[in-house]
């Protein structure tokens, strides 16, 4: 894989990408992009060779924000993406270019309500038939956080070491000096 090739296709998907700290992270690349290149994005992850390792919801203001990871097969490579729902609750499904994405989706249906169109089997996966409209990661209208509140920062930097201050140490013919 030549990532800078595949960087600049993410360009035409994206609307930011930011390279981070895989050791403080956990993934190489965040990605930010429309619910409409949802789909688009796993496609091409896919034909690069890429593997979805899950997707999750997290309920924050203004949309529940989808969180899909993707990571390469052959050598380290790990790329978060990101984008929000529409105001309907709703965005495409990816599980007929990645079949792991189905039973992903079901539980985000479960537990955020989330649905996705065009998903093929979208039955509740962990609540019972008649809780469907329970949601229960659903957080109350005023515990919800912007995601600005929840995104993760860059580190600040360190601050400067305080010079060491060294007592000042009298020469040997002084000390004889004062012992007389």
């Amino acid at each position: 894989m030549d990532i800078n090739k595949v960087k600049k296709q993410w360009q035409g998907l994206t609307t930011a990408i930011e390279e981070v700290d895989y050791a403080v992270s956990g993934y190489d690349y965040n990605l930010s992009l429309e619910r409409d290149k949802v789909r688009d994005l796993a496609v091409l992850m896919l034909d690069e060779g890429f593997y979805l390792v899950g997707l999750m919801a997290v309920h924050v203001a203004p949309a529940i924000e989808m969180v899909y990871q993707f990571a390469y097969h052959e050598s380290r490579c790990r790329v978060m993406a990101r984008t929000s729902v529409d105001e309907n609750g709703e965005i495409a499904t990816i599980s007929d270019i990645f079949q792991g994405a189905n039973w992903h989706e079901r539980e985000v249906r479960d537990l955020h309500g989330v649905v996705f169109i065009d998903h093929p089997y979208l039955h509740p996966l962990i609540l019972a038939e008649e809780d469907v409209d329970l949601k229960p990661l659903l957080k109350a209208e005023g515990k919800v956080k912007n995601v600005d509140a929840i995104r993760r920062k860059p580190p600040e930097p360190a601050p400067e070491p305080k010079p060491k201050v060294v007592p000042e140490v009298k020469p040997e013919a002084t000390k004889n000096q004062e012992q007389s």
